[in-house]
């Protein structure tokens, strides 16, 4: 750990900024966009499923999108961090989940004519059935949404390491140096309740705003904007890393490429 060099963690500077409440700017101003637009039309089928005219590259965008939440930008890279390759067989499920599902629910459901899947339990069962499934989506919904907010509002209020702090703790102690948190300034200056709120009341406008329309575009442009971050990070990790083969080595090397073990 004596060769151990604290990496510079730059501050968000103007242009951060801008691009930050661009971000926002571009989500509410899409559900703004839908409310002029579709004005006209406010059926509960419209608001809820676009009047199913939506064509299929949106709605790949915006499935993609769901399960790209912040728990999975930046839990999966610690996941695999720390314990190796072993996350891929999550694919195997995921392939299964989606064949089933775009084959055996789908059809039934779009067949159906319905609005949601609990409205399905009611033509199936009864109403009791679909009061408790959605009470039950309810509370889970609850749960991982406040997750799902407060992990980017976290990132956001991520306070900088104090530099000799770190330095002191990782050389004494070594096994601990993946579980510290260090003080100091805040990498972006948000308040963390205050990141909390704005993200919760600009996704509650356009969903509102401009029902699944709105959703499905605003998911797609958040969807670009992830996977051009990715290729940024990938890009700029390969070469401060000295190219593909060195962090192949080191990732073997380290037994980080283990899927099995």
């Amino acid at each position: 750990m004596s060769n151990f060099i604290a990496p510079e963690i730059k501050k968000f500077v103007i242009w951060d900024y801008i691009v930050f409440a661009g971000l926002f700017l571009v989500c509410a101003s899409i559900g703004v966009f839908f409310a002029i637009k579709e004005r006209k039309k406010k059926t509960s089928k419209e608001f809820l499923v676009g009047g199913k005219q939506m064509s299929c590259g949106p709605i790949a965008f915006s499935l993609t999108s769901s399960f790209m939440s912040a728990v999975t930008v930046l839990g999966t890279p610690s996941e695999v961090y720390r314990y190796g390759a072993s996350f891929v067989l999550f694919f195997l499920s995921y392939t299964f989940v989606i064949i089933f599902t775009s084959e055996l629910f789908l059809p039934v459901f779009y067949r159906s004519d319905i609005t949601s899947t609990y409205e399905y339990l009611e033509l199936r069962f009864n109403k009791t059935v679909r009061l408790a499934a959605t009470i039950i989506y309810i509370l889970q919904t609850i749960l991982y949404t406040g997750i799902v907010v407060y992990a980017p509002s976290l990132a956001l209020n991520q306070e900088l390491e104090d530099r000799s702090f770190s330095l002191t703790i990782q050389k004494t102690y070594p096994h601990l140096v993946n579980h510290l948190v260090f003080f100091g300034s805040t990498v972006t200056g948000f308040d963390l309740w205050g990141s909390v709120v704005a993200t919760g009341v600009v996704c509650t406008f356009y969903c509102t705003m401009g029902g699944l329309k709105a959703v499905v575009w605003a998911d797609a442009f958040q969807m670009v904007i992830m996977v051009l971050g990715f290729v940024a990070v990938l890009i700029r990790g390969t070469i401060l890393n000295g190219g593909t083969t060195n962090i192949w080595e080191d990732a073997y090397e380290g037994s980080r490429l283990n899927i099995f073990e």
